[in-house]
C-alpha cells in the first residue's frame, strides 16, 4: 500500500483540471481502502503545497470558480482525516493557504476571515513564557488544527463529521503531551503567575494568558487522573487569590476570562473552592475575598454583554448547593460551609434589594436566588416521590403541588436551563417508574396546557401510560358482574378501589355528594339506591385510604404516638 506503484493516480494539478480533482475528492468518501490510497498519493507527491499555489493564483485573478472548487477540495481532504496529512496541512508552510481556501464557502455571502484571526492569535501566543521550541511549535500546530476542526463542524452533516473523529483524536493527544511537558516545567505556571500579578502587564497580554490557562484548566479538569495533580500545583502557587484578583479589574475581557476558569473549577472541583472560602473566612474578615467579589461582579455588572455574568451566578448557585458537596465531607463540614456564607455573605448579596439601586441589579439578585430555592424545592419533592409513598402523592395531589413543576416546563420550553430540565428529570422519573396517581392526576389536570408542547417526548409517555392504565381499568369493569336491583344493600353494593376513588356496581347509582362539607367540619352525605347515608368521620391516614380504628384494642401509649404523627 505504501509504495508508489499502488498510489491513486491524480490528475495534474492546474486550474483546469480543478473540477475533476472535486470529484476526485468527493468520490472516495464511502470507501476506507481509496481514502487510504489517495491520501498516500497526497502525501507522496507534494500535491498540497501544489493546490495551495493554485489557490494564491485564483484569488489573485478573482476566480470565483476556482476558489469555490479549491474550498471543496481542502474540505474533502481534511475529511480524509488521515494523521499523515495533518503534519502537512498545518505546517507552517500552508497553514494559511488551508485557511485561506475554506474562507471561499459557495454558501457564505462574503468570505472569512480565517487567516487574519490564526495570524493575530499566533502573535498573541508569545507572551506565553514557553522557552521549549518543539514546545511552543506543538502548541501553534495544535491551536491550528483546533481552529480548523471548529471552523468545519458546524458546517458539515452528521455522516461528514464522522469522517473527522482521527481529527478530534490527533487535538486531544497533541493537548494531552502539551498538559504533560507544561507539568514538567517547573518554571512555567510560576511565570505566568508572575505576570498576572505584576501591575504593569498590559490587560491584552492578561488577557491572552488567562485565555491559554483557560484551556489548560479545562483540559486538567476534564482528565480525572491529571486533576488532583494539577489542582495540588494551582494550590501551592497561589492561583485562587489570584483570579478573585482578576475578577475585579477594569478590564471586562480579563474579568470574563476569569470567570470562565471558575467555573471550570467549581464545575470539576467544586470541593477545592469552597475550602478556599472557608479558609479565607476564617482566616480573615475584610470584604475583598473570593464570594465578595463574585457578588460584587454579579450586582454591579448585569449587562447581559458583560460575558461572565451567567456564569458567575450559576457558579455562586453551584458553591452554595449542598448536592455539590464531597460525598466525604460530613456533615458538619457542610453545615459549617453554609453558615460561613449565610452568615457573612447573605447580606452582601441582598444589599441592593432594599437600596435605590437599578432594576436589572435587583433582577440578577433575584434570580440567583429563585434559582437555588427552585431547584432545592424540586429535589426536596423529588426525593418525596421517590419514596413511592401513598401518603405522600396523595398529599402532592391535593395540594396540586406538581402545577408548579408542568408550568416551569411550559415558561421555559424556548429555554435549555436548570429550573427547565430539574422539572424535566422529574417529569421523566414519574413515567419511567409508572406511578400510576401522579401520572393520572397530571394529565386529568393539565392535558390541556400540554397539548402545546406535543413535541416533548416525556409528556407522550406520560398519555400513553395513563391511557394504558384506562384500557386496563375499563377491562376490568366490564368483568364485574351485573347485580339486579331490589336486593339488599350489602349484595347491591360492589366496591372497587380505584386510584383515588370508590367505583360502584351497575345496579346501583354513583354515589354523590349532596352537599359540599361545611365550614363548622360537618362531613357530606351520600345517597345510594334509596338508602341516605352520612360519610363518617375520619382521622387524617384514613382519609388517604389508610384504617384508623379508634376501637382496635391499642394501647394508649400507640394512640399518642399515632396523634402525634398526624399532628406532624
Amino acid at each position: 500500500m505504501g509504495r508508489i506503484s499502488h498510489l491513486m493516480d491524480l490528475p495534474t494539478c492546474g486550474l483546469h483540471r480543478l473540477g475533476e480533482i472535486a470529484e476526485l475528492v468527493a468520490s472516495v468518501r464511502l470507501s476506507p481502502i481509496r481514502k487510504r490510497k489517495l491520501a498516500l498519493a497526497l502525501r507522496k507527491k507534494g500535491y498540497i503545497p501544489k493546490l495551495l499555489h493554485l489557490f494564491q493564483v485564483c484569488e489573485r485573478v478573482k476566480n470565483t470558480e476556482g476558489l469555490h472548487l479549491l474550498f471543496d477540495i481542502v474540505r474533502g481532504i481534511l475529511c480524509l482525516d488521515k494523521n499523515i496529512l495533518f503534519e502537512v496541512l498545518f505546517s507552517d508552510e500552508c497553514i494559511l493557504g488551508v485557511a485561506g481556501c475554506l474562507e471561499y464557502d459557495p454558501s457564505l455571502a462574503q468570505p472569512g476571515w480565517h487567516r487574519e484571526f490564526l495570524t493575530k492569535a499566533a502573535k498573541r501566543q508569545e507572551v506565553i513564557p514557553i522557552r521549549d521550541p518543539e514546545l511552543r511549535e506543538k502548541i501553534r500546530q495544535t491551536s491550528r488544527a483546533q481552529y480548523i476542526y471548529d471552523i468545519i463542524v458546524p458546517n458539515s452533516s452528521d455522516f461528514e463529521v464522522g469522517f473527522l473523529s482521527t481529527l478530534n483524536s490527533f487535538i486531544s493527544s497533541s493537548k494531552e503531551e502539551i498538559l504533560e511537558a507544561l507539568q514538567k516545567d517547573k518554571d512555567f505556571l510560576p511565570d505566568v503567575f508572575a505576570q498576572l500579578r505584576n501591575e504593569a502587564t498590559a490587560g491584552e497580554q492578561q488577557c491572552e494568558l488567562l485565555k491559554f490557562l483557560k484551556e489548560f484548566c479545562a483540559f486538567s479538569c476534564t482528565s480525572p487522573e491529571k486533576r488532583d495533580e494539577f489542582l495540588q500545583t494551582l494550590a501551592k502557587l497561589g492561583f485562587l487569590p489570584i483570579l478573585e484578583m482578576l475578577l475585579g479589574v477594569d478590564n471586562q475581557q480579563v474579568r470574563s476570562a476569569a470567570a470562565d476558569i471558575l467555573f471550570y473549577l467549581v464545575e470539576f472541583c467544586p470541593a477545592t473552592i469552597q475550602h478556599f472560602v472557608m479558609q479565607e473566612a476564617q482566616q480573615s474578615k475584610n470584604d475583598t475575598q473570593l464570594i465578595t467579589v463574585i457578588i460584587e461582579q454579579i450586582i454591579c455588572h448585569p449587562d447581559p454583554e458583560f460575558g461572565g455574568n451567567n456564569q458567575l451566578t450559576e457558579t455562586l448557585c453551584a458553591l452554595i448547593d449542598p448536592e455539590k458537596m464531597p460525598a466525604t465531607a460530613s456533615n458538619l463540614e457542610v453545615f459549617e460551609f453554609l453558615d460561613i456564607f449565610y452568615d457573612r455573605y447573605i447580606d452582601v448579596l441582598t444589599a441592593p434589594l432594599p437600596a435605590d439601586t437599578s432594576e436589572e441589579a435587583c433582577h440578577v439578585v433575584i434570580e440567583c436566588l429563585n434559582v437555588f430555592l427552585h431547584t432545592a424545592a424540586l429535589r426536596f419533592m423529588r426525593r418525596i416521590i421517590g419514596l413511592k409513598d401513598d401518603i405522600y402523592n396523595r398529599y402532592i395531589t391535593l395540594g396540586n403541588l406538581l402545577e408548579p413543576v408542568v408550568s416551569a416546563v411550559l415558561d421555559n420550553r424556548n429555554k435549555c436551563d436548570l429550573l427547565k430540565s430539574a422539572s424535566m428529570e422529574l417529569l421523566e422519573f414519574i413515567q419511567k417508574e409508572d406511578i400510576q396517581f401522579l401520572i393520572t392526576h397530571i394529565v386529568e389536570n393539565f392535558s390541556d396546557a400540554l397539548e402545546s408542547v406535543k413535541y416533548i417526548q416525556t409528556f407522550q409517555g406520560l398519555k400513553a401510560k395513563y391511557e394504558q392504565a384506562k384500557g386496563q381499568q375499563n377491562k376490568k369493569l366490564n368483568s364485574v358482574p351485573f347485580i339486579l336491583p331490589g336486593e339488599t344493600l350489602a349484595k347491591e353494593a360492589v366496591v372497587s378501589q380505584v386510584d383515588e376513588g370508590v367505583l360502584f356496581s351497575r345496579g346501583e347509582e354513583k354515589a354523590a355528594p349532596t352537599s359540599p362539607a361545611s365550614s363548622n367540619g360537618s362531613y357530606p352525605t351520600y345517597r345510594t339506591g334509596t338508602t341516605v347515608e352520612t360519610a363518617p368521620k375520619r382521622g387524617l391516614l384514613e382519609a388517604f385510604g389508610y384504617p384508623d380504628n379508634e376501637e382496635d384494642g391499642t394501647s394508649s401509649k400507640k394512640r399518642a404516638r399515632r396523634d402525634s404523627r398526624r399532628k406532624l
